[in-house]
């Protein structure tokens, strides 16, 4: 088993940065990827960005792309998002997943093994 713990979401203005922290324990020995997830009020589940650390790569929607980072602290076995200009369309519940497979980074929720508790980004405009 791998329990994530999510941190680091809050309200900010627009224009503004947020960095969240997805850290992983337990069997984390046969983990290669991780990906966030948000959820905004009376959506589906979005994808955001994820990482595939065995290949080096990364993959973002369109909607972040520039302006979110992910990247993955191997020592502190974690995952970051980190979030720059920030828009209000940002708002949502952001959850963090993490999954085995070696070589690829995925797009959709089955990709992933764990999941986090989910962390709130209000975005204010």
């Amino acid at each position: 088993q791998v329990q994530l713990v999510e941190s680091g979401g809050g309200l900010v203005q627009a224009g503004e940065s947020l960095r969240l922290s997805c850290a992983a324990s337990g069997r984390t020995f046969d983990i290669y990827n991780g990906g966030w997830f948000r959820r905004a009020p009376g959506k589906g589940y979005e994808f955001v960005a994820g990482i595939n650390w065995n290949r080096d790569i990364t993959d973002y929607a369109d909607s972040v792309k520039g302006r979110f980072t992910i990247i993955r602290d191997t020592p502190k076995n974690t995952v970051y998002l980190q979030m720059d200009s920030l828009k209000p369309e940002d708002t949502a519940v952001y959850s963090c997943g993490v999954g085995s497979s070696r070589y690829t980074v995925g797009r959709t929720l089955s990709h992933y093994d764990y999941w986090g508790q989910g962390t709130q980004v209000t975005v204010s405009s």
